[in-house]
């Protein structure tokens, strides 16, 4: 198991790492080198790749085996960012946009390569849970790895040395999972009969792949929660920070506690949501924590009405965007896991499909939601606006109080292992 958790970890870890880029330490650097707050703001179109990637999940599923995908996404990642050290970004703007979008592309397909990997080598509760808290904290920890510690890189040695560092990062690992044991498990190839037999006609007529996915049991169920389940959390923790700036905090202030001390909350609550899964059923946790965060959103939302400026206010604010960030990776672990065990009912075929469809759909609701969430703001207040976020929350609460009793997330479902 401690194999599993290393290999899944590494390649989550290195596929965290464009993101980090991307979110933190690409707009400080481009703003310090004179570009424009518009220029910056369109390298959000570079993460159109993960939205994308569930046309090219079946291409992964059918064709060649985790191994060679893993490898070969990995060692292109390796020679991308080669090539980025080789750009300026003060002089070659484009350039470097049409680097970061080819690691996004490079990612997102290794996504789907150790996604299938995954749903195939964890087996049981115990398994299930630790894998997905090596996904989640693996990404987080890769995403802070980019837009921290090379932000100080970059700093003392410039952009190509960040690059060229980077370059041996991703050779190594791709040299790892080339002589990884792990991918030596039956559970993980490809079954020569399963391409042989059927899946030329499915390629021929890839509806009959959707209509597989959609008949995979939990499905429905799963997509209306991945889409949901975080956007009272996600209006919540968007815009509270920006709250406490108008109103209790500075910038300075804001960065270290949002951007630091919660972020090592969120990875505390992924990493204990593993260890929680290993002793109780999955069903009967998210009972409990779901509800935990609406009662955490609703003190949360009561800190609105303090406007005046207050040490206390202030130390009562660190706690809630502390707290909201540890449920958050709790439940992000759950989610997870949760998706893989309705993945894990899927035929073999179309596994790693049926996992990035829901992936992808996880990644569209909270991406959608934090675009209209400051219009939300911008219209009613935020009083009005974390009254809906805290209705948003309940009914997710309340979608999944329902499902541990009569939908998906029964025990005797739960408890349904892949033929």
């Amino acid at each position: 198991m401690n194999d599993k958790l290393v290999f899944l970890g590494l390649l989550y870890f290195v596929q965290g790492i464009p993101y980090g880029l991307q979110s933190s330490l690409l707009p400080v650097y481009l703003r310090g080198a004179g570009h424009s707050l518009t220029r910056i703001g369109f390298t959000k179109i570079l993460y159109f790749p993960w939205v994308l990637k569930v046309l090219w999940a079946p291409l992964v599923d059918r064709v060649g085996t985790k191994r060679r995908w893993l490898v070969g996404t990995v060692s292109g990642l390796a020679l991308t960012c080669l090539s980025s050290a080789a750009l300026a970004p003060e002089a070659h703007i484009w350039g470097v946009a049409g680097t970061l979008l080819a690691m996004n592309t490079l990612a997102s397909v290794q996504d789907i390569a150790v996604d299938g990997a995954a749903v195939g080598l964890l087996k049981g509760r115990g398994e299930l849970g630790l894998g997905n808290t090596a996904q989640v904290v693996g990404y987080k920890a890769g995403s802070v790895f980019a837009g921290g510690g090379l932000l100080a890189v970059i700093d003392v040695a410039g952009w190509s040395w960040m690059f060229m560092l980077l370059t041996f990062v991703y050779a190594g690992v791709a040299l790892f999972v080339w002589g990884a044991p792990v991918l030596d498990d039956e559970n993980v190839k490809q079954a020569d009969g399963v391409r042989r037999g059927g899946q030329g006609a499915d390629a021929a007529r890839p509806w009959r792949v959707w209509r597989k996915l959609m008949a995979v049991p939990g499905t429905p169920w799963t997509i209306l929660y991945v889409l949901t389940y975080k956007l009272g959390e996600q209006g919540a923790v968007t815009m509270f920070p920006l709250f406490l700036l108008d109103h209790h905090m500075t910038a300075r202030e804001l960065s270290f506690w949002n951007g630091v001390v919660a972020m090592g909350f969120s990875i505390c609550g992924s990493s204990l949501g593993g260890l929680l899964l290993a002793q109780f059923s999955i069903g009967a946790m998210m009972r409990r924590v779901f509800v935990l965060r609406t009662v955490s959103m609703v003190f949360q939302s009561s800190l609105l009405t303090v406007l005046e400026p207050s040490p206390l206010m202030k130390g009562m604010a660190v706690l809630s965007m502390s707290v909201q960030h540890f449920l958050g990776g709790l439940i992000t672990t759950l989610t997870f896991t949760t998706m893989m065990h309705c993945t894990q009912r899927a035929e073999e075929s179309i596994q790693a499909t049926h996992y990035s469809f829901l992936a992808t759909l996880e990644v569209l609701g909270k991406l959608m939601f934090s675009a209209l969430a400051g219009v939300v703001v911008d219209w009613f207040g935020f009083q009005v606006a974390f009254l809906f976020f805290l209705t948003l929350s309940a009914g997710t609460a309340l979608h999944v109080w329902t499902a541990t009793f009569t939908g998906a997330l029964r025990e005797n479902q739960l408890k349904e292992q892949p033929k």
